[in-house]
């Protein structure tokens, strides 16, 4: 497993009371607010929270849908909507459980010192991936965006094939601070905390592709109530500028 793929989150209420352990499967774009939001959670309810981390979707082992297809249990998920629905129909998830968390859209960053490109527009996105010596993307929903529909848009699917290449597992901020790729993109949040990238912008609105974040109740969670309280909470206006500030956009009042 990835170094990166589990972290703990604890911290125990003064009363003394029976801590519960709440774990949570997460993939990477709301990792940041959950990190920013979850000491104040387990500060308010004393339990604690495992979180392990993995895409939302894809092949390799560390697949959310993966994990709990092999038995693995969580009290809470938290992934792309999309990816989520699936697992509601395929009966894993708690009917009604599901809570509507964030959007987010996709950026880019090059190595830190390395000149930045323009990708502010269309055109000058387009030129940017014709110069690239390699272009990083994800194996989750940004990158198979990007892979199956944006690059296609562009009209430079077949010029960028050679030097595009799909990360799987890791941060793609982390295979560009590394130098191994020219240029990332992924979604904003899972871009912005990676130590080492400069981040360059977000994609043109015109050809963005916002990806809905969502939590739900598998339905072999242990805690479910407290993993309820646990989404309603990521998902309370109070918290909202927080959300923000980690690269997301707050979903619109329906």
């Amino acid at each position: 497993m990835h170094k990166r793929n589990v972290f703990w989150l604890v911290l125990l209420c003064a009363g003394g009371a029976q801590a519960e352990q709440l774990t949570v499967f997460i993939s990477g774009g709301f990792n940041a607010a959950l990190e920013k939001l979850g000491p104040a959670f387990v500060a308010q309810h004393g339990d604690t929270l495992k979180i392990v981390r993995g895409p939302s979707m894809g092949d390799s082992a560390e697949a959310i849908p993966n994990r709990l297809a092999r038995g693995e249990r969580a009290d809470a998920v938290i992934m792309v909507g999309y990816a989520l629905d699936g697992l509601i129909k395929q009966g894993r998830i708690l009917p009604g459980s599901r809570v509507e968390l964030a959007d987010s859209r996709i950026g880019a960053v090059v190595r830190k010192g390395e000149n930045s490109p323009d990708i502010s527009s269309v055109e000058k996105l387009k030129a940017t991936l014709l110069r690239a010596k390699s272009i990083a993307w994800s194996d989750s929903a940004s990158g198979r965006y990007i892979e199956d529909k944006m690059l296609t848009r562009l009209g430079v699917q077949q010029a960028v094939a050679a030097k595009g290449h799909r990360v799987e597992r890791d941060p793609v901020g982390e295979t560009v601070a590394n130098g191994e790729y020219q240029i990332g993109f992924q979604q904003v949040s899972e871009l912005l905390p990676v130590q080492g990238v400069t981040f360059i912008g977000k994609i043109p609105e015109q050809l963005q592709s916002v990806t809905r974040f969502a939590g739900a109740v598998p339905e072999r969670s242990a805690h479910q109530q407290k993993a309820r309280d646990l989404l309603n909470y990521l998902a309370s206006q109070g918290v909202q500028a927080q959300v923000r500030a980690t690269g997301l956009d707050s979903v619109a009042a329906s």
